[in-house]
C-alpha cells in the first residue's frame, strides 16, 4: 500500500506525483514492500515512444445512448480477455499463493498487462480466465517507474480477443468508462463510473512518478489491480492501479487512479521487446509559477515551471540550470525565490511544471538535446540541456551535502 496526503499549503509540488497522498494499490498483492512514494521526488520525464502492432479485434460498435445494451454489449466482449492473476512467493521452501491482481490480453502471442506491483517478487504466477481456463506465466518485463508489467502464457485459449488500445486524446472529463477485474477475488466483475479528472499525477513504485493519470469513480478496490479501464467503445483507455483511501481502510471511496493508454502505448513495446523501459530524467525539483512568486521575484511572466531545487550531479545541473537561492517573506509566507522560469520547451509553451514533465515524457528520451527557454534576472536566454537516464534511485546524483 502505498499512502499518500495532499499538501495544499505548498507553493511548489515537488515533483511530478506528489499530488495525491493517503491512496493505495488496489491489489490484493502481499509480496514484499515496494519504495513508498510519500517523499518529495525529482522533476522527471519519460522515454521514446515505440509503435504498437496492433493484432487485436476492432473496437465494438454500439450506439452509447443505450447504456444497458452498450454495457452488455461491452461486458461479453471484453470480460473474456480479463484474466485473473495468482502469484506465489517462496515461504520457508514452500510456494504459497501470497496475492492476486487482474490483468488483460494484449496480443495473440500471449502477453498479458497487469500492474508491477501486482507481480513484483513473485517466484510462480499463474493466469485464470473467466472459464477457469488456467495458464502458468512467466515474466516479460516490469517497470517500476510507470507501474506496469508484461506476463506471457503459453497456447492462448483460440477464441480469446486481445483488447485494444484507445487514444489519450479522445477522452473527456464526464465520459463514461467502465472497469473489469476481479475486486477481492470475485472474478469477472464490472463497475461503470466516469472520468472524474484527467492529467493527474500519482506515484510509482519509485521516488518518481506517473503522469496523465486518469482519475474515475468507477468502483475499484483491491484485486481490481492491473485490470482495464475502458471506454464505450470497449477500448483500453487505462491500467487501473491505485484508490484514494483517505487512510480510512482499503475499500473504494469513488476516488480511483489509472495508469493512462499514453504510458502503456511507450512502455509495453518495450517491455515486450527489451524487457525494460528506459525514461529520461530533467533532475530538478519545482512547482507551478504563482502570483506569490511572480510578486516576490518581480517577474515579467505569470506561467511557467519555476525551479526551486536542480540536482547535483544531475542534467540540468550540468546545463547551469539554478534552483532557488534564498528565502523572502510576503504577506506573511515565507517564499522560495532565485530559481529559474521555464517557459517553453523546444519552443513550445509551457505553463506549469506538469507541461514540462509531460513534454520531456512524450517527445524526449535518454540521450536528446532539448532546448529550454528561461526566464532569469529579469531577462529570457535559452538554455542547452541533454537529457539522462532516469536512475534507480538519487543516491547516485544527490550529494551527501
Amino acid at each position: 500500500m502505498i499512502k499518500m496526503q495532499k499538501n495544499r499549503n505548498l507553493l511548489w509540488v515537488g515533483v511530478i506525483g506528489l499530488l495525491l497522498l493517503t491512496s493505495m494499490l488496489a491489489c490484493q498483492s502481499t509480496v514484499p514492500d515496494l519504495a513508498p512514494a510519500s517523499v518529495e521526488q525529482p522533476a522527471q520525464v519519460i522515454v521514446v515512444s515505440t509503435e504498437q502492432v496492433d493484432t487485436s479485434a476492432p473496437p465494438i460498435l454500439i450506439d452509447p445512448t443505450d447504456q444497458e445494451d452498450a454495457l452488455v454489449a461491452l461486458y461479453k466482449r471484453a470480460n473474456p480477455a480479463v484474466v485473473n492473476i495468482t502469484v506465489y512467493t517462496n515461504s520457508s521452501g514452500l510456494l504459497i499463493a501470497e496475492g492476486q491482481g487482474s490483468g488483460f490480453v494484449y496480443d495473440d502471442q500471449g502477453h498479458i498487462v497487469t500492474n508491477a506491483h501486482v507481480i513484483h517478487g513473485a517466484e510462480q504466477m499463474e493466469v485464470t480466465f473467466p472459464d477457469s481456463t488456467t495458464r502458468n506465466a512467466t515474466l516479460v518485463g516490469e517497470d517500476l517507474n510507470s507501474d506496469l508489467a508484461v506476463v506471457k502464457i503459453e497456447n492462448l485459449p483460440a477464441e480469446i480477443q486481445p483488447l485494444t488500445l484507445g487514444n489519450i486524446d479522445s477522452l473527456a472529463v464526464g465520459q463514461t468508462v467502465v472497469a473489469i477485474g476481479n475486486p477481492f477475488g470475485l472474478e469477472g466483475t464490472l463497475t461503470r463510473g466516469v472520468i472524474s479528472a484527467l492529467g493527474r499525477s500519482i506515484p510509482a513504485l519509485t521516488p518518481f512518478s506517473i503522469p496523465q493519470s486518469i482519475q474515475t469513480d468507477a468502483a475499484i478496490n483491491p484485486g481490481n489491480s492491473g485490470g482495464p479501464l475502458l471506454n464505450m467503445a470497449g477500448e483500453v483507455i487505462g491500467v487501473n492501479a491505485q484508490i484514494e483511501t483517505g487512510g480510512t481502510g482499503r475499500s473504494n471511496l469513488g476516488v480511483g487512479f489509472a495508469i493512462p493508454v499514453s504510458i502503456m502505448r511507450m512502455v509495453i513495446p518495450d517491455l515486450i521487446q527489451n524487457g525494460e523501459h528506459e525514461w529520461a530524467w530533467l533532475g530538478v525539483r519545482g512547482g507551478n509559477l504563482n502570483p506569490t512568486l511572480v510578486q516576490a521575484m518581480g517577474l515579467p511572466v505569470e506561467k511557467g515551471a519555476y525551479l526551486v531545487e536542480v540536482i547535483a550531479g544531475g542534467p540540468s545541473a550540468q546545463a547551469g540550470l539554478q534552483g532557488a537561492n534564498d528565502t523572502t517573506t510576503l504577506d506573511g509566507r515565507q517564499v522560495d525565490i532565485g530559481g529559474d522560469i521555464i517557459t517553453a520547451v523546444n519552443g513550445q509553451a509551457i505553463n506549469s511544471f506538469d507541461d514540462l514533465l509531460i513534454y520531456i515524457a512524450l517527445e524526449a528520451g535518454p540521450g536528446k538535446e532539448i532546448t529550454l527557454t528561461i526566464w532569469r534576472d529579469g531577462t529570457s536566454q535559452d538554455v542547452n540541456v541533454t537529457l539522462e537516464k532516469r536512475p534507480a534511485t538519487l543516491d547516485t546524483t544527490t550529494s551527501p551535502d
